[in-house]
């Protein structure tokens, strides 16, 4: 099936890319429950446990790909260990006009501006209590704003008491380029306000579900240190390191690098990196991290688990390699934690910050 889906892929790419995007969604949605319910055997080697959760491997699917949760339970038989929905607001939004999704083939890479497109809160809610079936694999919710929200914190807290119950972690959404003033949220006196008043809706309710803060790469060093801090304070439980980037490295080729959004895919891989390796630092290896950023082979998410991540997700490289890529990265994992002897994932976790120091 695998490989049918790679052909499909391919073809795909013919398409324009969002017309691509819709038309891969229904055809998951067609896929039969009992293919849908299918699950590989897993590396044990790959299995880890991470915000108190059994992850059967690291590698997840990253959010973008199923922002309103119309196909998270089939994605877990496609090899993914976790499967991450959204962004979703708190209300409908259309997101920004078309066209907003450009391929930069030569460069293997995307630039979006989406605009947070999704279908709501009440719809992903309703998609989500109706496959708790237990064949969805673990399930991360992506949280956003509205764009014409005046008020950011009560939309996060919306989210947040919506979908605790429902997700098996939570990730709050600050760093998107495409929603103006977003960013700015990532500003120590704001990021601590709105963490605070997420988490404090969460302990109201008795929620236990771990809250993660996905940040950008386009951070300065003080940014990155007033990040590490709030989050050292027990607001969050991890970060996700990182969304996509405003920077357009002088190395792309391809015509569409100029037009407006974040850049997603290879160029993504070094800064990304760099980031997720400098908030490893920062935050003393005390905090879970998922690398997310270019990933498109196991020698990639190896350099990111080597620099502090637990887990891993990517999204662009499946555009260009098809789902079969899901396998070779896990397959060339297991090996390379077999070649350097460590006994289990997690002993492999940052242990490019130690070979450093030697």
């Amino acid at each position: 099936m695998t490989a049918l889906l790679d052909a499909a892929a391919r073809l795909l790419r013919l398409l324009p890319p969002e017309t691509a995007h819709r038309l891969t969604i229904r055809l998951l949605a067609a896929l039969p429950p009992a293919w849908a319910g299918a699950r590989r055997a897993e590396d044990p080697l790959l299995a880890t446990r991470v915000f108190g959760i059994d992850f059967p491997n690291p590698v997840g699917l990253a959010a973008g790909f199923d922002k309103s949760a119309e196909v998270f339970a089939r994605m877990p038989a496609l090899g993914f260990g976790f499967v991450e929905i959204g962004s979703v607001t708190p209300r409908p939004q259309g997101g920004s006009p078309r066209p907003r999704l450009f391929r930069l083939v030569e460069d293997r890479a995307i630039v979006n501006r989406m605009g947070f497109n999704n279908d709501g809160l009440a719809a992903v809610a309703a998609r989500l209590s109706a496959g708790q079936d237990g064949a969805r694999g673990i399930l991360g919710a992506n949280l956003g704003k509205n764009k014409d929200s005046a008020d950011a914190a009560a939309d996060y807290v919306a989210g947040a008491r919506a979908l605790a119950p429902l997700a098996d972690y939570l990730v709050v959404n600050v760093s998107s380029p495409n929603t103006p003033g977003l960013r700015a949220l990532q500003g120590r006196a704001p990021l601590a306000a709105l963490l605070a008043a997420v988490r404090g809706a969460l302990d109201a309710v008795g929620a236990r579900t771990p809250l993660l803060l996905k940040i950008a790469p386009d951070l300065s060093e003080a940014d990155r240190v007033d990040i590490a801090e709030v989050a050292l304070d027990g607001r969050v439980d991890g970060l996700i390191v990182s969304n996509t980037t405003l920077a357009r490295p002088p190395s792309l080729r391809s015509a569409a690098a100029a037009e407006a959004g974040g850049l997603s895919g290879r160029p993504l891989l070094a800064p990304s990196t760099a980031v997720l390796a400098d908030m490893y630092r920062l935050t003393e290896g005390r905090l879970p991290l998922i690398g997310v950023g270019g990933i498109a082979s196991a020698e990639d998410a190896y350099a990111k688990i080597r620099a502090g991540a637990s887990l891993v997700q990517l999204y662009t490289a499946l555009v260009y390699q098809g789902p079969g890529l899901i396998g070779r990265i896990k397959r060339g994992l297991a090996a390379r934690l077999r070649i350097d002897g460590f006994a289990r994932l997690a002993d492999a976790v940052g242990t490019a910050h130690a070979s450093r120091s030697r």
